[in-house]
This record gives structure tokens, C-alpha cells and sequence, in this order.
């Protein structure tokens, strides 16, 4: 509503003023001059600029004559003043403009700057008037004067005798005939019979009163603290005519301030609270409203400590009132009670080091014009000893403080509240939270959905769809979007009274004193009146709103003097002759536009309704103007002033609401008027003879008549609603959101049947829901289910200042003060609200509607914690808990089991039992996530599984957990979990482990773990010493987050237990022959895999199919198959050229000798290196693909990805070929050429270009030499062997049959190597002869082989395990069927494209591999 800005100032009187310090301040009813009184001085300030105009000095003998001067008031039309006088006497000054000069300040422009008088920077304001004060008459009334009081063309003067005079301005005493209070009537109502009781004290007078135009009647405090309600019983003001009203609960009141718009008197008490009274319509008696008080809560250390109320004052709009205390501070409050500011706490009470400020004291005060300021007489509380006299002085030194505000558009122009937008006006700058008008052109913008990135990401045209979902362009960032209003503009129109933006956000307009101004947030510019006339001739009255590209509004024609109603085209000059102008019978107070709609409320009581469409006429467009419809609403307001906002909207309550959203729903069905805090609400009368529409043109359609207002709620505030439809979220969009004040908001919702099933006769169409928000709402986002609004925030600077400056500073005194943008979720009280009465399936509906929310699981934890708080802390029992509601309402999302251990991770342990107790056993919800795969959160209810259950229990689950997440390869989980099994057995369950975080991405590819061992991996394995290969088993285990258990308390049973379940995973690993997923396994956990691989060397360990173990190895590494040149196999393709189209994605592999220089000590991933080299491949791909086309029966191996859908795709595609993919099955070129002889080049080229088909990602390279080195320490030989055959290096396999020549090598691992070569060699024959050179290559070592296994077998063969012998007759036969799905018929010549075509997939699969493994599987860093 009202927010402060930035410092006050101080507003300094002028040298050779008066030094006697000013204790009163008033303003006159336009609020441009202000009377400042000290003892004996009367001055006149004027407002813009605030400058001292004239002061009249009591001389010293009349002085004493009158006594020293007490109050002032101005005459209504500011021509007078009288001041009253201690010694009983009231000064009668005359006001006139000073002969001689007309101007006193005029702004000075620099020389050589003709046009400077329009331009910023300079003096923009006005010249201030100068005046004359002059005594014109003198009264004397004989008593002290306690209270003045202005009446329209009288003055009320209560004195100490208990008398009440009524004074004519001119001085005349109207017959001189004082009321006594004494025979004025008072009692409870004014229904009670004519003989009240009367005061009946001798010395009972009026402390303070104050005059309600509206209620037509006098606010009064008396002296012995009650307060009351004076009012004519008729138009003569005597004493027979009189009657007075108590309000039975106050007897301690001090002061009080009425607020005509809304019919409230406040009364200030002693206690420190301000009651809020209001006039019953039907009974005449005083009704408590609603009170102004600190709350313990929110001020624990001041809240009973800030004396009495000392001033209340509302400002001028009537929409927020401000109450200082006797003891210093001030706040303020909405109209109903919300508080917005209070400087009893935060930085406004405390200085940056902790220590307490003296509050400001606040003698007088009075806001200025539009309420952007309030002038304040100081006198600062009593300072602190060690404070210099004179910073004493400087505080209390004679001087005003003018304090600065910004205030929502709202309180002004509450047609405001169909936009999703808040606004903010300042006395020379608007506050847009609508970001830049250059994202989202889209009509319905407000919710231009894609949010949540600040605003100097903005993207011209973030969203063109229409209706686009998700967050808002509201939201996403702090700061205010500030307009700083034409100074040209402001120079002759101060103060901005009205402002008004756009649906879309891209366009405010701004009314001052005279005319108005338009401002593009596209362009930048303001667009001004080219005839200076032209706007000095049209006064604004009734606001102003935009209409699609047109500004409408209400204005008074002073040449003409005439009423009007103007339509003014945006892009066209700002002229009368380009607007549409239609006559107005009465003065318009107030103006909304709802679609093609505008509605008017006059100030005869009657609203009148028109159409709005837009024409055009050649170049020109203009909108035309048609009445519709009045209505005279002269019955039932009372007074038109009262009426705060009309609004046309959708909303009724018929029984026509279904589900079919029937035309109606978009069209104008009722009216909504504010009348003084009361939302009355008159619909459209369809009870008599309805006409078929479709009968009808358009044009002739009769609008329905409207039935007799009902009064929908009190206190209102402000009202919102939406002309938009969404089928989706109906509940939000078709509902009417109340702002209530202090008692938070209001939603009228209407409820649907469900499944087009017929509605319960019992069921009511609609529900208001009462729910308390924590901000001052000043927009509703409707399909967001959001509120905006905007807080104070302070920032101190006293730390800037020495206690030493010789003045205080204001910036000590005061922080600055800065307004925030803020929001807030209501989603969950409206849910909670539908369940408390019962509306299960409404709430279901509506949240339903909301699901995809981003913060919808928010909105269910919140709703489900309040819910728990309240209850389970509750002292008395409930009789109907709604926690088994909520948690019943919550299992309908799939969100479920988050949201309850989200909410009990957030609640004290003590309330656990309660939630579960409703919820379900953790134990049960445990074993749901892990059915449902979800590990995280199945991690969080271990945790409360510890808490709750006893060790064994938890330790049951979490090895459940553990062994989900090896297997899913969640390294992250698993470290936590070993950490926690290890907690659990050590009796270290007292302090649960952290919630495990979501897994984080690796920083870098591959096996990093190898940064820890002593090896440099990037020398070829032959050139590798002996010596080098025996490492050492203390360095082979990486020092992980876990790395150190196996170090020590080993013994323990609970390490054991762990070791037992790593052991058994990593033989399930070898025996899936899923080598890449040990590696990640035992470089994440920091598994000992060399010492668990030596005791595992003839079980686990052991190699049981060659074949299949070199397949999977192919299909895991992304390996291709060797190739065979084609020239050298007779092929039944051999007449025909294939050639694959050549890409530019080459394979990110190593090609042989040349690039073999790998770094991968510190774990640098290969990737960038890869990279670094593949550009010269793709230059010498060219080469080879032009020679090649040259020469006969050659063949390309450079293949292109087809298509490219993404990483999974080419992941998956590259795993499944096999070693036979045909190559007709690929999509390949044909090429017809005439080829006829084959150079030396052709045959290096393409020797150079089998190399490279023939690697894998250099990765890959990477992560199987890191496994060889573990097999080779572990003495697994014939795994070295698989991984030898895929490297097809042979100087591996020489190293591994040099080793088998030891007496320690086992026999029978000698015969397994034997018979897996041989069962690779007849693979290779059948199904893949690209292995056939390299099983060439190494026959004369297997044939070494075969001659010592004989010698070894032949002895011991009567004692070969009983056990080996299934296993060695059933791999032949897996050998079999793996190799009978492949075809084995197929040409050679294909099986050497197929490895070719396996390669195809490698750049995808190498671009896979440069990020970290997206799959938990593959993820392999050692964090």
C-alpha cells in the first residue's frame, strides 16, 4: 500500500527565523500550504518546493495578553486561519497574495539555455506564491480552548467548561449559543429511547474531536478517557437536536482521527492500541471494527512499552492511517488493519553494532499532497550522556522532517486490480515489476510463463505462445522496472494523482493536476501534449485504464464545463483531435474496463455501462463509445464519496455453473462495488422471460436487468479478478480474491460437480475461504496461484559516521529505507480450507489443476507441516484432526513419499510418531521407494528408520538400500551407506549421517583413480620394465572418501559385514563379465581389487567363456571389431564399390603407433586430447576419400552417424550392433566406377584408415589398460589375456606367457587360456576372421602353451575338480547360442564392414564419453 523511501529530510527554517522550536503543523484541505506554530509565530510553508513563505510574530505585549498559541485551523477554502490561544482567545488571520511580487522563489536556469525550463536536472517545480498574514479579528471566550475543529463554513471550538461553540468564519458567533455538554443525551444506540443518559459530571469536556463528512457527526474524546459519537438529529446544530453514542469498552482513549471514505473512527488509548470503530447502519451504536496493536510475538521487548497514542492521522487517500506512540516510534497501517512499517524494531530501532537508538519522537504531523509525504515536528526522546551537547541540540534544533513514500497504484485507480502487474507511484517515478517490456509480447503475458532467469537474461520474445504455463514474467528477480516521469510533464502537473499500465506490461499512462502523459517501456519515450491547452483544459477525475492499445478515461472539460468520457489511441500524437469523446451526465468517480466494457460510477449514484469497439476510418483509428445500460444505485449508498471500487466481472452464483463452461461465464454477469469496505455484488437478473440470443443481432441484444445488491464480505480492502478462461484451472480464474487487511485474504471459490454429474442440490455454487498471508498483497497471479506484493526493507549506514560528527546525521538516526519486491504461495491454506469442510474432491480438483507447478511439492509439504505443528503440539485434544485428511490427500500425488520425509526431516523428532502415526510405518514407505527406484529419498527414511527403530532394524534396511544402490551404481549413496552401516554397529547411531545429496557429475572422465598409483600409463605395455608391473598392493588402493577403512579396524565384524557385501558384488560384476562397472565400482568405493582378485583367482576370478567375455568387452568399451582389408577376401561383393558417406563426426579413438603418447597421470580425461588430433584426421579423411575413389575393390571404413537423436539413442544403437551387422542393412552409397590399378599410397591409406576403425575411444584405451595392470598384479592371466586380444598388442600376450612359464602359475589356469584361445580362434574363423592376423601373430606362444599345460595336466588330471567339468561343457554351448543369433553364413567381407559399422557409432559414443557417464553406471570419479 504505502512504502517509505530512502532518508527523510530535514527541512530547515531560514537563517534569521525564529529560534523557538515549532511544536504544530497543519495543512490545508488542498494539502499545498502548511501552518507551522511555535510559541508566539505562526508560519506558512508551501509544498513544492517546501519553502518557508511567511510568518507573523506575535508582538511581546499581545503575547502576554493571549498566552502562547496552541492550535491552527484553515478554512476550507484556505483564504483563513484561526489559531487558538492558551489564555481562552481565538487569532482570526486573513490570507493574501503580496502586492508587489507574485513569485518569492523563482528557478534560476543557466545562461546560454533558453529551453532548460522542460528539461530535467534543473528547477522543475512550480515558483512559490508569495503571501501576506494579517490579524483580522480577535475572540475571547473566556475558557481555555481544548479542541478546533473546521465544519464547512464553521468552526467547532470545545473549551475546559464543558462547552461547545459554534463560530462563523467571519468571526461572528452565530447567535453566540454554546452547547453544554451536560444536556446532550448519550446512550448505547440511537434506538434507544429519547431520555438517554446525559454525562452528568461537572467537569467533563472534549479532549479531541474530529468531523466525519460521511457520517455526518463528531469523533470525540472526553477527558475522562470514553470515547463517542456526536451527531445532529437534524440539520440545526443546538442542543435539542443532539444526540451522542457510546463505545461501552474504551475508557482509556486519548486522541482520534476519522477516515471518511471508509466510515471508521479510530480512537488511540493509553494502553498503546488504536480501537477502529465503525456506525451500525440499523442501530446508530458504536461497532468495534478491528484494533491497531503491537503483538508480543512481533515485538516481544516494546510491545506494552510505547505509552500512550499520541497522534493518528490517515492520509489523504483514506487508504492507510499512521499512529505514533507518547514514548517515540511511529507505524503504519492498512484502512482494515495490515501493518506495513513500524519503527519500533529492525534497523530503525537498533544501530549496526547492536545498540538501541532513542526513537523519534513525533510532536505533530500531516501528510502532504497525494500522500507523498508526511511532514513531521521531531523532538527526539531524551540522548543518551555520552552524546556531545550539541548533536542534543542538532536533534532537537526547530526544523521539520518531511519523510518520503511510494504507494501502490491501487489506493488511487482501483481499476488496477483486473492486472497481474504491481505498480507503484512515487511523487516523480513509477515502480513496474513487470521487467522489461521487451520480453513476452504475448496477450496474456502476466503469465508469460517462463520465469525463474533474472532480468538481464532477457530474451526479445521469450514466450510467443499464447497461453503459455509455468512461472511468471512477475516474478524472478528483485528489483523494481523504475519510470521516471517526465519532468516537462511534472513542472506544471505535480502531484501524479493517477496511474495506469497495460495488460502486456509495455505501456503506463500517468495523470497529474491537469491532462496526462503515456509512456512506452518499448520505445523509452513519454509522449506528452503537443497544445499545452489542450492539457491544461482537462482535469481527471475518475482514474484512468488501458484498453488494448487505447488509454480511457473520465475527465471535466474546463472550457466547456463539461463531464466527458475520452478514448486516446496510443500511437497516434496525443491531441484532442485524434480522441473520441463521449458527454457524461454526472461527474465520474470511478472507471473500470472489463473486455469491451466500460463501466462508470457517477457521482449522482448511478453506474452506467458502455461498449467499447475499436474503428477505423481510412489511416485513422479511433474507438467508438455506445451506452449500454444504467443503473441507479441511489438506494442503497449513501453517500457517493463511499464507494472505494467498481468492478465488472464473470463471477455469479447461479445454479448454471457446470463443467461445459457455458458462454455466459465470459460475459459481464455481475457488479462488484466496494462500498466502504462492504463488496457487494449485484447479478444479472435471469429470472425473467429469457430472449435466444441467436434471435438477435449483436447490436439489438436487451442486457439483462440486475437483481437487488448482496453483501459478500466486510472489510475489503481491495478486490481481484480475471476476464481470462482456462478449462484447466477454472477454481483459480473463476474465483474472486479479497484482500481483507489485518485479517490476511479471501477467496470466493466455486466449486464443480465432477464428471459433468449433477450437482447436489445441498452443495453451495460457491465457498469463501478465509487464509492468512505474511505480505501485503498488491497483484494475484491466477493460474500461478501466487500473490505479489512488496515489503520495506532497511539498509543501515551509521557506520559511516563517528560518534564524534559534530552533527548527528539523519543517516544515523534513520536506515535507508528501500521497497522489496515480494511473493507468496496460497495454494496450500485453500486446499487445507476445502478439507476442513469436507471438499476432498473440490481440493483434489484444484490441486490437480496446479500439479505441474514447479513449486507444487512445496505447496503439499507446507500444507501437510502446518497441519502437523498445530496439531501435535496442541494442548487440548482434537476431536477432528485433519492430519489423516491431509496425509490421505497426499497419496493421491505421485509426490508422496518425499513430501512426508521432506516434512518430518524439517520437524523436531518429537513429532515423528504423530506424522507417521497418519502417514504410514517409515518402514513400509521405505520399502516403497525402493520399489519405486527411488534411492534418495529412500535414504532420508533411513534415517528416521534409525531414530524410530532399533539398531538391527535399521541396519536391515540400510543393507537392503546398499545393495540397491551398488547395483544401480549410485557411488555417492553407497559411500553414505557405508559410512552409516559402519555408524550403526559402532554405536555411533546418535548422530545420524547427512540426507545423501543427489549424485553429483564427475569433473572428469573415465577411471580418475589412477592419479594415485606410481605408474604412467602413457608408455606402451612393451616398453614397460617387469619390475614396473609389480606394484606395490599399498598404492593400488585409492585413497577414497572410504579408502581408509580397509586400513584399519579391519577386524571389525561391522567392516566385515560391509567387505562381505562389496565382495559379493564384485562377483557378481566378474561373473556378468561387466568389467567396466568394477572398474567405476573400485574406484569410487575404493575397493581393494587386487588383494580381493588374488583370493579370487581360480573362483570368480576366472575367465569361464573367452568369446563371451570378448564380446562384452567389445559391446561395453564401444570396441570395434577388427578389420580386413577387402582386397585381400574374396567377397561376392568384389565387383561393387561400397562406400559409406564419409562424415565430418570421425571417431575419437587412437590410431596406432603415433598418437599412443597418452597423459593420464593426474587424471586428466583424454577427451580435449582427442579432440586436439581429430582435426587432422578430418583433413586426411579427404585424402583417402578422394585416392580411394581411384583404385579397384577397396573399401572406405569412414562412417557417419545417419542420425543423430541425441546421446541415449546413440548410446543404445552403438551397444546393440554385433560383430555380424550386415552390411546391407546399413543405409550405404552405391558407387559405380571403373577402377584399374592400386598404388603404394592406396595401400598405406588405407592401412592408415583400418588402424584407426580398429580403436576404440581413447577412453576406453585408457580405462583397458588401467584393468590390465590390475589383473596382471592380481595374476588373473587370462583375464589379461581378453584384454591382450582386444587390445591386440602382443607384447601383452608375450608378458602373460612369459609369466605362465613360473612354477607359481597355476596349472589349471594354463589349460583354461589354452582352450579359451583355441574356442577365439574357431570364433574368429566362423564369425569374425578380423581377429584371424593377430591370432597369427601369437600362435607360435599358444603353441608354447599347449606343450607345458600338457606337462603340467598330465600328472594331476586324476585330481581336477569334480566341479569344472559342467562349467567347461557349458561354455561351449553358450558359445554356441550366443553365436548361432549371429549369421554365421555372412560373407567375411561383411563381417569386416559390421566392425566397421560398430565403429560407425563411436564418435556418438565418444562425444557420450567426454561428459561424465550420464548413467549412474558409468560414473567412475573418485570425488
Amino acid at each position: 500500500m504505502y512504502f517509505l523511501s530512502g532518508w527523510p529530510k530535514r527541512l530547515l527554517c531560514p537563517a534569521g527565523s525564529p529560534a523557538e522550536p515549532p511544536f504544530h503543523i497543519q495543512t490545508d484541505s488542498q494539502r499545498a500550504f502548511f501552518a507551522v506554530l511555535a510559541p508566539a509565530h505562526l508560519s506558512i510553508w508551501y509544498c513544492r518546493p517546501s519553502v518557508l513563505i511567511v510568518t507573523y510574530k506575535e508582538l511581546a505585549k499581545s503575547s502576554t495578553q493571549f498566552g502562547s498559541y496552541k492550535q491552527v485551523e484553515w478554512r476550507p477554502d484556505s483564504t483563513m486561519i484561526a489559531v487558538s490561544t492558551a489564555n481562552g482567545y481565538i487569532l482570526f488571520f486573513h490570507i493574501a497574495s503580496a502586492r508587489g511580487e507574485k513569485y518569492l522563489y523563482e528557478p534560476i536556469y543557466p545562461k546560454g539555455s533558453p529551453q532548460v525550463k522542460g528539461t530535467p536536472h534543473f528547477k522543475e517545480e512550480l515558483y512559490a506564491p508569495s503571501l501576506n498574514l494579517e490579524m483580522k479579528k480577535v475572540l475571547d471566550l473566556q475558557a481555555p480552548i481544548i479542541s478546533l475543529q473546521s465544519m464547512l463554513e464553521d468552526l467547532l471550538v470545545a473549551t475546559s467548561d464543558g462547552l461547545l461553540h459554534l463560530i462563523h468564519w467571519e468571526g461572528m458567533t452565530n447567535g453566540r449559543k454554546a452547547i453544554n455538554l451536560c444536556t446532550v443525551p448519550f446512550s448505547v444506540d440511537l434506538q434507544s429511547s429519547r431520555a438517554g443518559s446525559f454525562l452528568g459530571f461537572e467537569d467533563v469536556h472534549i479532549k479531541d474531536m474530529e468531523y466525519c463528512a460521511t457520517l455526518d457527526g463528531f469523533a470525540v474524546v472526553f477527558n475522562d478517557g470514553r470515547v463517542g459519537f456526536i451527531t445532529p438529529m437534524s440539520s440545526r446544530f443546538t442542543a435539542e437536536q443532539l444526540r451522542g453514542v457510546w463505545a461501552q469498552d474504551v475508557v482509556d482513549g486519548t486522541c482520534v482521527a476519522v477516515n471518511n471514505k471508509y466510515r471508521l473512527m479510530a480512537f488511540g488509548c493509553a494502553s498503546g492500541s488504536v480501537q477502529v470503530y465503525t456506525i451500525d447502519n440499523t442501530t446508530g451504536a458504536m461497532q468495534l471494527s478491528h484494533k491497531l496493536e503491537l503483538t508480543p510475538k512481533q515485538y516481544p521487548d516494546i510491545w506494552n512499552k510505547t505509552g500512550a497514542v499520541k497522534l493518528i492521522k490517515w492520509s489523504p487517500d483514506n487508504s492507510v492511517v499512521m499512529v505514533t506512540w507518547e514514548y517515540g516510534g511511529f507505524s503504519l497501517w492498512s484502512v482494515f488493519g495490515a501493518q506495513l512499517i513500524c519503527t519500533l524494531g529492525g534497523d530503525f530501532a537498533y544501530r549496526s553494532d547492536g545498540t538501541k537508538k532513542e526513537p523519534l519522537r513525533i510532536r505533530a504531523m500531516s501528510w502532504g499532497a497525494e500522500g507523498y509525504h508526511l511532514w513531521v515536528i521531531s523532538g527526539f526522546g531524551s540522548q543518551n550522556a555520552d552524546v556531545e551537547s550539541d548533536i542534543k541540540s542538532s536533534a532537537n534544533q526547530p526544523g521539520i522532517l518531511q519523510f518520503q513514500f511510494i504507494k501502490s497504484a491501487l489506493t488511487v485507480n482501483p481499476c488496477m486490480s483486473n492486472q497481474e502487474q504491481v505498480l507503484l507511484q512515487g511523487e516523480d517515478r513509477l515502480y513496474l515489476n513487470c521487467g522489461d517490456a521487451s520480453q513476452a509480447q504475448n496477450p496474456r503475458n502476466s503469465s508469460a510463463h517462463s520465469e525463474h532467469k533474472p532480468i538481464r537474461e532477457k530474451s526479445p520474445f521469450s514466450d510467443g505462445s499464447l497461453d503459455s504455463q509455468g512461472l511468471s514474467t512477475l516474478l524472478g528477480h528483485r528489483h523494481w522496472h523504475v519510470v521516471q516521469i517526465s519532468s516537462t510533464y511534472l513542472e506544471s502537473n505535480w502531484p501524479i494523482r493517477f496511474s495506469a499500465i497495460d495488460k502486456l506490461g509495455q505501456n503506463v499512462a500517468v495523470v497529474g493536476k491537469f491532462g496526462f502523459a503515456h509512456y512506452s517501456l518499448l520505445t523509452k519515450k513519454w509522449k506528452l501534449f503537443g497544445n499545452i491547452t489542450q492539457e491544461q483544459n482537462m482535469i481527471v477525475t475518475g482514474g484512468l485504464a488501458w484498453w488494448n492499445d487505447f488509454i480511457v478515461l473520465a475527465c471535466y472539460n474546463l472550457n466547456d464545463h463539461q463531464e466527458e468520457l475520452r478514448v486516446y489511441l496510443r500511437t497516434s500524437n496525443l491531441d484532442n483531435a485524434f480522441a473520441h469523446v463521449t458527454k457524461v451526465q454526472a461527474e465520474t468517480l470511478l472507471l473500470s474496463v472489463f473486455r469491451d466494457m466500460v463501466i462508470l460510477f457517477r457521482a449522482d449514484c448511478s453506474i452506467c455501462l458502455y461498449s467499447i469497439e475499436r474503428k477505423t476510418d481510412g489511416l485513422n483509428t479511433t474507438a467508438s463509445i455506445q451506452v449500454l445500460q444504467e443503473v441507479s444505485m441511489s438506494r442503497y449508498i449513501p453517500h457517493p464519496f463511499l464507494v472505494v471500487s467498481v468492478t465488472l466481472t464473470s463471477v455469479r452464483t447461479e445454479t448454471g455453473i457446470t463443467l461445459k463452461m457455458p458462454r455466459q461465464a465470459c460475459d459481464a454477469e455481475s457488479i462488484m462495488l466496494n462500498l466502504a469496505g462492504q463488496l457487494i455484488m449485484m447479478q444479472r437478473d435471469r429470472s425473467g422471460p429469457q430472449i435466444r440470443e441467436k434471435d438477435n443481432s449483436p447490436n439489438q441484444r436487451k442486457l439483462l436487468p440486475f437483481c437487488p445488491p448482496v453483501v459478500l464480505a466486510q472489510s475489503v480492502e481491495n478486490v481481484w479478478t480475471t476476464c481470462r478462461a482456462n478449462k484447466q484451472k477454472r477454481h483459480l480464474l473463476e474465483a474472486l480474491w479479497l484482500s481483507c487487511g489485518g485479517a490476511g485474504m479471501k477467496v470466493w471459490l466455486p466449486l464443480f460437480p465432477r464428471d459433468h454429474r449433477k450437482p447436489h442440490s445441498f452443495l453451495s455454487r460457491r465457498i469463501m475461504l478465509p487464509f492468512h498471508i505474511n505480505i501485503y498483497p498488491l497483484a494475484v497471479l491466477f493460474e500461478d496461484a501466487l500473490v505479489l506484493g512488496a515489503v520495506n526493507d532497511t539498509l543501515l549506514y551509521d557506520c559511516l559516521y563517528t560518534r564524534g560528527n559534530a552533527k548527528e546525521q539523519l543517516e544515523v538516526l534513520f536506515p535507508f529505507c528501500v521497497v522489496e519486491r515480494t511473493s507468496q504461495i496460497y495454494l496450500h491454506h485453500i486446499l487445507r480450507q476445502l478439507l476442513v469442510r469436507n471438499l476432498g474432491e473440490q481440493a483434489l480438483l484444484l490441486a490437480q489443476s496446479c500439479a505441474a507447478l514447479p513449486y507444487f511439492p512445496h505447496v503439499l509439504e507446507l500444507m501437510l507441516h502446518e497441519v502437523l505443528e498445530e496439531e501435535a503440539t496442541s494442548r487440548e485434544p482434537i476431536p477432528d484432526p485433519l492430519l489423516p485428511t491431509v496425509a490421505k490427500f497426499i497419496t493421491e500425488f505421485p509426490l508422496f513419499l518425499q513430501t512426508v520425509v521432506h516434512c518430518a526431516r524439517k520437524t523436531e523428532y518429537a513429532l515423528w510418531n504423530y506424522l507417521f502415526a497418519a502417514v504410514g510405518n517409515p518402514k513400509d514407505l521405505f520399502e516403497e521407494c525402493l520399489m519405486a527406484q527411488d534411492l534418495d529419498t529412500a535414504a532420508s527414511y533411513l534415517i528416521i528408520l534409525q531414530n524410530m527403530e532399533v539398531p538391527a532394524v535399521s541396519r536391515q534396511h540400510a543393507t537392503l538400500l546398499f545393495n540397491t544402490a551398488l547395483e544401480q551404481g549410485k557411488w555417492d549413496l553407497c559411500r553414505h551407506m557405508i559410512r552409516f552401516l559402519k555408524a550403526i554397529g559402532s554405536g555411533e547411531s546418535e548422530t545420524p549421517p547427512p540426507t545423501p545429496t543427489t549424485q553429483e557429475p564427475s569433473s572428469g572422465g573415465g577411471f580418475e583413480f589412477f592419479r594415485n598409483r606410481s605408474i604412467s600409463l602413457s608408455q606402451p605395455a612393451e616398453t614397460l620394465p617387469a619390475s614396473k608391473l609389480n606394484l606395490q598392493k599399498t598404492l593400488s588402493m585409492p585413497s577414497g572418501p572410504s579408502g581408509k577403512r580397509w586400513s584399519k579396524d579391519s577386524d571389525s565384524a561391522e567392516n566385515m559385514y560391509i567387505d562381505m557385501m562389496l565382495w559379493r558384488h564384485a562377483r557378481r560384476l566378474l561373473e556378468e563379465v561387466r568389467l567396466k562397472d568394477l572398474g567405476c565400482f573400485a574406484a569410487q568405493l575404493g575397493f581393494e581389487l587386487i588383494g580381493w582378485l588374488c583370493k579370487e583367482r581360480t573362483r570368480a576370478a576366472r575367465v569361464e567363456d573367452f568369446v563371451i567375455a570378448l564380446k562384452r568387452l567389445h559391446k561395453d568399451f564401444l570396441w570395434p571389431f577388427p578389420v580386413i582389408p577387402i582386397s585381400s577376401i574374396s567377397s561376392p561383393f568384389k565387383n561393387g564399390k561400397y562406400r559409406i558417406g564419409g562424415g565430418e563426426q570421425l571417431l575419437k579413438s587412437q590410431s596406432a603407433d603415433p598418437f599412443l603418447n597418452l597423459e593420464t597421470d593426474a587424471g586428466v580425461p583424454g577427451a580435449p586430447r582427442s579432440q586436439s588430433w581429430l582435426g587432422s584426421i578430418g583433413s586426411a579423411h579427404q585424402e583417402i576419400d578422394t585416392a580411394s575413389s581411384h583404385g579397384p575393390q577397396t573399401q572406405d571404413a569412414f562412417l557417419s552417424p545417419l542420425l543423430n537423436k541425441g546421446d541415449e539413442c546413440s548410446i543404445g544403437s552403438a551397444t546393440d550392433l554385433t560383430e555380424t551387422s550386415s552390411m546391407v542393412d546399413g543405409d550405404w552409397m552405391m558407387v559405380d566406377e571403373n577402377f584399374s590399378t592400386l598404388s603404394l599410397t592406396q595401400l598405406e591409406l588405407e592401412h592408415i584408415s583400418l588402424e584407426l576403425a580398429s580403436k576404440g575411444p581413447h577412453k576406453s584405451q585408457v580405462q583397458l589398460r588401467y584393468l590390465l595392470h590390475i589383473f596382471m598384479e592380481a595374476g588373473c592371466l587370462d583375464w589379461c589375456i581378453v584384454i591382450g586380444l582386444i587390445l591386440r598388442e602382443p607384447s601383452i600376450i608375450n608378458q602373460v606367457f612369459g609369466l605362465t612359464q613360473s612354477s607359481e602359475v597355476d596349472g589349471e589356469m594354463l589349460h583354461n587360456i589354452k582352450t579359451g584361445l583355441h574356442a577365439v580362434d574357431r570364433w574368429a574363423s566362423t564369425d569374425c576372421p578380423g581377429y584371424k592376423p593377430f591370432l597369427n601373430v601369437i600362435k607360435p606362444q599358444l603353441q608354447r602353451l599347449s606343450d607345458i599345460t600338457e606337462e603340467q595336466i598330465q600328472p594331476e588330471s586324476a585330481f581336477q575338480p569334480a566341479n569344472k567339468v559342467p562349467e567347461q561343457a557349458a561354455s561351449p554351448r553358450a558359445e554356441e547360442s550366443r553365436s548361432s543369433a549371429c549369421h554365421s553364413s555372412s560373407p567375411p567381407g561383411e563381417a569386416g564392414n559390421s566392425s566397421a559399422a560398430n565403429w560407425t557409432e563411436g564418435p556418438m559414443a565418444g562425444s557420450q564419453e567426454e561428459e561424465p557417464f550420464q548413467d549412474g553406471t558409468y560414473d567412475c570419479t573418485v570425488s
